[in-house]
């Protein structure tokens, strides 16, 4: 497809590069990434979090870039994406290109010379199988939110080996709730956009039926992994049992919208699972952190 851009004031082009962002879900995987690395923290540097935050943001900022670049031409097909910077013409390919190099090299540089290496090889794999690995894949079956599922689960990882220089069983916890409360998340939203997903060829839910009680019941399955998990960082010592009971509280009412959308199998109960979803694992998150403090 031969690409249009077109011209606008400087303030404009600006504002573009911002959405090219997608600040808003960069910003909740930051949100995500600083609590790993807090959690890791004995005595926390208030400074060098923001720093990590700052590459946070960069190498999901930039995974953002190379998913866009490789949608521009469905993103016109769908509703909800249409006016993003690409297929509008804000913003030219190769603009966005160089964007996203810079802004993913900025953010490799931070974390390997102000913090390890690890956490810097750990972020490049995430922004690789989240760019080039789940965005094509998103057209073949649900089999893209098994593989996108894996770097939406490495930002507290990342932080915990950003703050710590190790791996263990406290990153491999964090990774794995977060690991399995993408499943309800990811699929909540494809049921509530199905209608448009499929115009550009998505076929995410994980039911050939797609808005069928097989995908309600697989959602349901998924969530209940999270009711022995949020148990395991007390045992291991990471926070104390006042966070596990509130994780294992709002595990079950998760878990109930799950039996909800089963009951009724229609886009309001989806919805609802949505904003739970959105709810859950920040709620979870925090609790582990003040138990900690």
């Amino acid at each position: 497809m031969v690409e249009n851009t077109i011209k606008i004031s400087l303030g404009a082009k600006l504002k573009a590069f911002y959405d090219l962002t997608k600040f808003r879900l960069s910003a909740t995987v930051v949100f995500s990434a600083c609590i790993g690395y807090a959690l890791a923290s004995d005595h926390l540097n208030v400074g060098k979090m923001l720093l990590f935050a700052l590459a946070s943001f960069f190498t999901t900022a930039g995974a953002n870039v190379i998913n866009q670049i490789i949608e521009k031409d469905l993103d016109v097909m769908m509703n909800r994406t249409k006016e993003r910077p690409l297929p509008s013409g804000r913003i030219s390919v190769q603009e966005a290109k160089i964007f996203g190099f810079v802004i993913s090299m900025i953010a490799f540089a931070i974390l390997y010379f102000e913090f390890n290496a690890k956490a810097t090889a750990l972020a490049a794999l995430s922004l690789i199988l989240y760019g080039f690995v789940y965005t094509p894949l998103k057209r073949v079956g649900p089999v893209a939110v098994a593989v996108g599922a894996l770097p939406g689960a490495f930002p507290p990882m990342i932080g915990w080996v950003a703050a710590s220089g190790h791996f263990g069983l406290e990153p491999g916890i964090l990774f794995a709730i977060q690991f399995f409360w993408q499943f309800p998340h990811f699929w909540a939203i494809a049921w509530v956009l199905d209608d448009d997903y499929r115009k550009a060829g998505f076929r995410l839910l994980p039911s050939k039926g797609g808005r069928d009680i097989n995908s309600a019941i697989q959602i349901m399955v998924y969530t209940l992994y999270l009711l022995p998990l949020c148990w395991v960082p007390y045992y291991l010592g990471m926070t104390g049992i006042n966070s596990a009971v509130i994780a294992m509280v709002f595990g079950i009412l998760f878990l109930a919208q799950t039996f909800l959308l089963m009951k009724r199998v229609d886009h309001k109960s989806a919805l609802q699972l949505m904003f739970g979803s959105f709810i859950y694992l920040p709620v979870v998150q925090i609790a582990y952190l003040m138990d900690k403090i």
